[in-house]
């Protein structure tokens, strides 16, 4: 396995997917996701630059903060359950809030800490019952009512997972979640910069598509063909 390769890699098929559509490379951050490698993999990235890291699940991110300490941007992109908010004070940026209960324990935890937490909202794109995320039509509202009743959360975008499908089957997906992202934050008015979307089998089209961030897991790891 050639991490450091794989890194180069894909960081050039961002560029690429940028230029193709008129963007520039910088507009696109690469999210590491790591909760299948091991330490030493993690620590070769790290070692290579990466520093916006990604786990599932809020235990082995904490895991992976210990191990790594704090200075690292750890974001949680799993589904969050209320009972594990009062565990998640350091991360960055948390992509998978979806329903107002959970919004609110993360507003009470958030101004127990003092801070304002850093959120996405999580949007079920193509509507798979499989899927967790708010119905398109439902994220305008959600939103509103975010910004409006939990002063400690901070809404960044939205996140989506697309299809299990084609990497070029999924760009009406992708084009459906930026169109989505573009009305909420000009009709709220809101400072938004983060669309997440797109892994390791369509993060190109994603990027075509307007993707902010792309959440890379086995690509990274895979090795040379």
């Amino acid at each position: 396995m050639n991490i450091a390769r794989n890194v180069a890699l894909i960081k050039d098929r961002i560029a690429q997917a940028c230029i193709r559509a008129g963007r520039e490379p910088d507009e696109v951050r690469l999210l590491a996701v790591t909760k299948y490698a091991s330490d030493r993999a993690v620590q070769e990235l790290i070692d290579l630059g990466v520093r916006c890291l990604g786990e599932s699940r809020v235990q082995d991110g904490l895991k992976r903060m210990a191990r790594f300490g704090p200075d690292l941007e750890w974001h949680l992109i799993g589904t969050l359950q209320r009972n594990k908010v009062k565990y998640c004070q350091d991360f960055a940026l948390i992509h998978s809030l979806d329903r107002m209960p959970l919004a609110a324990e993360l507003e009470r935890r958030a101004a127990a800490w003092g801070k304002q937490q850093e959120v996405l909202v999580q949007v079920n794109i193509s509507g798979e019952e499989t899927k967790h995320g708010l119905a398109p039509g439902e994220a305008l509202e959600f939103v509103q009512r975010i910004t409006r009743e939990c002063p400690h959360v901070r809404t960044r975008g939205l996140m989506t997972i697309a299809p299990h499908i084609a990497a070029e089957e999924v760009r009406p997906f992708f084009r459906k979640a930026r169109a989505l992202y573009e009305t909420i934050k000009a009709e709220l008015g809101l400072d938004w910069d983060t669309l997440s979307m797109g892994m390791s089998d369509d993060f190109e089209v994603a990027v075509e598509e307007g993707a902010t961030l792309v959440r890379i897991g086995s690509a990274l790891f895979r090795e040379e063909e």
